[in-house]
């Protein structure tokens, strides 16, 4: 998804190529901070409200927030390390 959307063609789905980059990312950081997080009151309500953000139609919704501001400049600086591992993986497979 993070190469379909650093792509040069720019279709419509980039918006939701973004969102499940940001899905992604997030239900990893929540699989480890979940069992602590869960005991917060209303967490399951502000998990959905940040979710919901995250899908919103405007141009400013968390996932294009989130994307640019993190995910995109810690991909770009390890990219090749991660295209690296990769290609040996495939090559070893």
């Amino acid at each position: 998804s993070i190469k379909a959307i650093e792509s040069s063609s720019k279709e419509d789905d980039t918006m939701w190529l973004t969102y499940w980059v940001v899905y992604g990312v997030f239900c990893i950081a929540e699989s480890f901070s979940d069992l602590f997080l869960y005991w917060f009151p209303f967490y399951y309500a502000g998990k959905c409200l940040f979710l919901v953000w995250c899908m919103a139609p405007v141009p400013w919704n968390g996932s294009q927030v989130l994307y640019h501001s993190i995910i995109r400049p810690c991909f770009l600086k390890h990219h090749e390390a991660v295209d690296n591992v990769i290609s040996d993986l495939s090559t070893k497979a």
